[in-house]
C-alpha cells in the first residue's frame, strides 16, 4: 500500500491502493462491489465497539456545503490593519511550522494577536484598545461568514438542500445506531458552526452535552453521566435506553457560546441556524464574549476555562480500552488533539479509522507514529466523497439489525432445493422406539 497513491484503503489485514479507478460505470460498479465486501463488514464491526467516538473537522462542513451548493467558511489568513500585523503574521507562521500544520490560518493569527494584546494591556493601553478593535472587526466578519455558510446550507436550491440534509442524517445515523447495551456515540468537533446540531434535529437525535437549562442553557463543569430511558408499558423495573441519543463536545467552542462577565458563566444563546448577520444575539465585540478559541499551540493554553473540561472529556472518552475514534474532515493539524489520539493508541485494544480526501504531509507525519494494525484508512476522492461513502461503505443504520436477524433465521432453514422431510418418518421412528423396535446393542 502506498500513501502517495490517489486512492488508498486499509481495513484489517487487507490493503490496496490505486492512482486511477476504473473509468466505465460497469467497471466502477464491480470495483465498488469488491471493495464493499471488505470494507463494510469491517466498519460494521468497528462501529459496535464498546466506546465509539466520532471526530469531525471542517472538511465535513465543506463536503455538505459542496452537495448543497453553498460555500463553506474559509480558514484563510486575514488582515487586522494594525501596526503589529507583520509581527503577528511572522509568529503565526513560525508556530504553524513548528506544529507541522503547514501554512498559518486565521486561528493561528488570532492566537498570536491575543498574545500581543495581553502584553499591550500592560505596557500601552491605547495600542491594546486599537488592536482589540481590529480583532473584534475580523472576528465579527468571521462569525458572519459562519452564519452565511449555515444560511447557504438551508437556503439554496431545494433539490440540492434535500440531498445534503439526507446525507447529513444518514452519516450521523450510521454511527449513532448502536445497540442499547453499548455506550452512546460521542461526537467531538473542532467546527464552530452548528451543522451537527442541525443534522441531529433533522434525524431526531437527542444531544447530551455540558449545557444545562431550557431557556438559557448554562455550561456546567460537572460531567454528569445523564442518559435518557423509558419503561416499556406493562414492565416494571426494566428500563430500556432510548434510541437516538448522542453526546456532543465542541472542542473549540461554538458561534452561539457567549461569556457573561457579570455572571462569570458561559451561556448558549438561541441563535437560529443560518440566522441573519444582524441577529441581536450576535455580539458586536466577540473577542470579549463569544467562545471561539484560536487553535492552541502550547499545553498551558488548553488549561483555560472551559477548554480544560472539554479536552478532559476528549481524553476520558478515547484513552480507555476498547475505544474507537473515527475521523472525517479532520486534517490532523491540531497538536493538542493529535497528542490525545497518540496516547489512545498506546492502549492495544483501541482503534482509529481515518476518512480523508487526501494524504497530506500532516496525516503522513501522524501515521508515521502509529502502528498499522490499530489504524484503518480510507483515503482519496472516492472514499472521501460523502455520497459514495454513505451509499457504499458505511453500515446502513436501519437495516443492520434486521439483516442480522434474517441471517440467523436462514441458518436454521434447509437449503432451497433440499427435499422436504417426510413428516411420517419421525413419527414411525418414535413408535418403533416406544415398542422396542429397531437395532439394539
Amino acid at each position: 500500500m502506498k500513501l502517495d497513491d490517489k486512492h488508498v484503503y486499509r481495513v484489517g489485514s487487507h490493503s490496496e491502493s490505486w492512482d486511477d479507478l476504473p473509468a466505465g460505470d460497469d467497471e466502477l460498479d464491480k470495483f465498488i462491489a469488491t471493495a464493499r465486501k471488505r470494507i463494510e463488514p469491517w466498519l460494521s464491526a468497528v462501529f459496535q465497539a464498546e466506546h465509539l467516538n466520532l471526530l469531525i473537522g471542517s472538511g465535513f462542513t465543506a463536503a455538505v456545503g459542496y452537495m448543497a451548493g453553498a460555500a463553506a467558511t474559509g480558514m484563510g489568513k486575514v488582515v487586522f490593519g494594525s501596526e503589529f500585523d507583520a509581527q503577528i503574521d511572522n509568529y503565526a507562521a513560525s508556530e504553524a511550522t513548528r506544529m507541522g500544520r503547514g501554512a498559518a490560518n486565521i486561528e493561528d493569527q488570532f492566537r498570536a494577536a491575543l498574545s500581543v494584546y495581553e502584553g499591550l494591556r500592560i505596557i500601552n493601553v491605547a495600542k491594546a484598545t486599537a488592536l482589540k478593535d481590529a480583532m473584534d472587526k475580523q472576528l465579527r466578519d468571521f462569525l458572519e461568514s459562519l452564519l452565511k455558510t449555515e444560511a447557504g446550507l438551508i437556503g439554496g436550491d431545494p433539490t440540492k438542500r434535500i440531498v445534503a440534509e439526507g446525507a447529513v442524517q444518514s452519516f450521523l445515523l450510521s454511527f449513532a445506531s448502536r445497540a442499547a447495551s453499548r455506550e452512546r456515540l460521542h461526537v467531538f468537533t473542532t467546527n464552530y458552526d452548528r451543522l451537527i446540531e442541525h443534522g441531529c434535529d433533522l434525524a431526531g437525535l437527542r444531544i447530551i452535552d455540558r449545557f444545562v437549562g431550557a431557556l438559557t442553557p448554562v455550561f456546567r463543569s460537572a460531567r454528569v453521566e445523564v442518559d435518557v430511558h423509558y419503561n416499556p408499558p406493562g414492565i416494571r423495573g426494566e428500563p430500556r435506553f432510548m434510541e437516538g441519543v448522542i453526546r456532543l463536545t465542541k472542542l473549540h467552542g461554538s458561534l452561539d457560546w457567549l461569556f457573561s462577565k457579570a455572571d462569570r458563566k458561559i451561556f448558549r444563546k438561541g441563535i437560529p441556524f443560518g440566522a441573519p448577520t444582524d441577529h441581536t444575539d450576535l455580539p458586536k465585540n466577540p473577542v470579549d464574549t463569544v467562545m471561539i478559541y484560536p487553535n492552541p499551540a502550547k499545553d498551558v493554553e488548553t488549561t483555560q476555562y472551559p477548554y480544560a473540561e472539554l479536552f478532559r472529556d476528549f481524553a476520558a472518552a478515547t484513552c480507555r480500552p476498547n475505544a474507537v475514534v473515527v475521523t472525517y474532515g479532520y486534517g490532523f493539524g491540531d497538536d493538542h488533539i493529535n497528542r490525545v489520539l497518540l496516547d489512545m493508541l498506546t492502549i492495544p485494544s483501541t482503534h482509529l479509522v481515518v476518512f480523508a480526501y487526501s494524504a497530506d504531509d500532516r496525516l503522513k507525519g501522524f501515521l508515521a507514529r502509529t502502528r498499522d494494525a490499530q489504524v484503518s484508512l480510507l483515503i482519496g476522492p472516492h472514499f472521501g466523497d460523502l455520497t459514495t461513502l454513505i451509499e457504499n461503505y458505511l453500515p446502513k443504520p436501519t437495516l443492520d439489525y434486521i439483516t442480522g436477524r434474517m441471517t440467523e433465521l436462514m441458518k436454521h432453514r434447509p437449503p432451497e432445493h433440499a427435499p422436504a422431510p417426510d413428516p411420517v418418518a419421525p413419527v414411525a421412528n418414535d413408535l418403533d422406539s416406544l415398542s422396542g423396535g429397531g437395532t439394539t446393542a
